[in-house]
């Protein structure tokens, strides 16, 4: 039996536009200033959208669907219409069952209400009684590591506190249908695990999981079925492993040169102080790629308000499922203490780059004395074959991922016993 059905849904926004429903005396005022440039907008009609294009998906009770797809593609907006957030333009929904949600860093919290207090706000959303939020409430609290802080509005909470809470809600209420987007990447790694387990058993106890991340390793671990969206269209569906791959050989393709503002999954609390990625070969020639045996430098643009004392980037390269495989770390692999003001430009060049061809993903943290500034993950990295070893053969790719450097030596008439 299906516990959710799409059925052809589009979702269309206008852009360029506002639309105001409450009014305040400071938007009045600001909207008089502004009145000829909206007089204008309201006779172009502003530009329409499309966030979704003919939709159609079946998820039966108990399955756990993983969705995966570039920023952009429409993930978000899909949860928000199951969680009845925001309507179709066209098409349909049917759920069968109760939904909870977890879509964004206090989603369905009261800032003003104690932890206590939405806890039971949340259960009573979700249709459930006092006796039954009760049941869990010790539960609830232990899982999300606020027991100090359950009786202080929200409003108070940091957005790691926030998402604990709100995942430990969300999990433990019983919702027959759990969505979940990018949120988890705000906890510790400790958390995270936490929270993949739980959603394990969430699973296997026959309710059904819809699961949006950039962390292939979670996507992969947790769902055995996957849907990519690209552009408001599922354009794979199927082996979730085989969807990722999918996903990470379209990404892969690029011109060697990233915004960072557009691509990537960004944690919560970033800065958006990097701008830009590039890879350049040895004569500082943008690629899209890098080559085995060869030098590969990764160039990253940023800028600054704000003075960053004692800077360090780090770029960690992990496998297409999130196995970490390197890391280059300007704080241990660098004599040189930085800080950072203003535009600034980091070159970092892996020497005589020995990864096996494939798809791989980077990471870009960087951080000051006072902590991470900025954190990227979900940056597409790929590298090609090439007769690295002059033989005019390549090793295949179930030999691992790196190549080592080595030299073989044969004598015969020796050796034996």
């Amino acid at each position: 039996m299906n516990a959710i059905s799409v059925e052809g849904v589009s979702k269309r926004y206008r852009i360029g536009r506002r639309h105001d429903r409450y009014r305040t005396i400071r938007g009045a005022i600001a909207g008089a200033a502004a009145g000829l440039l909206h007089r204008r907008e309201a006779a172009m009609g502003g530009e329409m959208i499309w966030a979704l294009r003919d939709i159609s998906l079946n998820v039966e009770q108990g399955d756990v669907l993983g969705i995966v797809g570039p920023n952009g593609a429409g993930k978000t907006t899909l949860l928000k219409i199951l969680s009845r957030i925001t309507y179709p333009t066209e098409g349909r929904v049917r759920l069968r069952g109760r939904v909870g949600s977890l879509l964004e860093v206090g989603t369905g919290f009261h800032p003003e209400l104690t932890g206590r207090e939405n806890i039971f706000l949340n259960g009573a959303i979700l249709g459930m009684r006092r006796r039954e939020i009760r049941e869990k409430f010790d539960q609830i609290v232990d899982f999300a590591e606020i027991g100090r802080f359950i009786d202080t509005p929200v409003k108070r909470y940091s957005s790691g506190m926030y998402v604990r809470l709100a995942f430990a809600v969300a999990a433990h209420l019983e919702p027959e249908i759990l969505l979940v987007d990018e949120v988890l990447a705000v906890g510790d790694v400790s958390f995270q695990r936490k929270c993949i387990g739980k959603m394990s058993d969430v699973a296997r106890g026959g309710r059904t999981v819809l699961f949006v991340s950039h962390n292939m390793a979670s996507v992969d671990s947790l769902c055995p079925r996957a849907v990519l969206l690209e552009g408001g269209r599922i354009t794979a569906e199927g082996r979730t492993r085989e969807v990722i791959q999918r996903y990470l050989g379209g990404v892969g393709a690029g011109s060697g040169e990233l915004n960072l503002l557009e691509t990537g999954a960004r944690s919560p609390g970033s800065r958006r102080v990097l701008r830009r990625l590039r890879l350049t070969d040895s004569s500082g020639k943008v690629v899209p790629h890098a080559v085995p045996g060869e030098d590969i430098t990764f160039e990253i643009d940023g800028e600054s308000a704000e003075l960053l004392s004692g800077a360090a980037l780090a770029i960690r390269i992990n496998t297409a499922f999130g196995q970490r495989i390197a890391t280059c770390h300007s704080r241990y692999q660098s004599e040189e203490t930085v800080s950072l003001e203003g535009a600034f430009r980091v070159r970092c060049t892996m020497r005589n780059c020995r990864l096996m061809p494939g798809p791989y993903t980077l990471m870009l943290v960087l951080t000051a004395d006072a902590g991470m500034v900025d954190q990227i993950d979900a940056l597409p990295f790929e590298v090609v074959e090439s007769d690295v070893y002059g033989t005019g053969k390549m090793l295949p790719g179930r030999c691992g991922y790196y190549l080592p450097e080595v030299s073989w030596d044969f004598q015969r008439g020796r050796g034996g016993s």
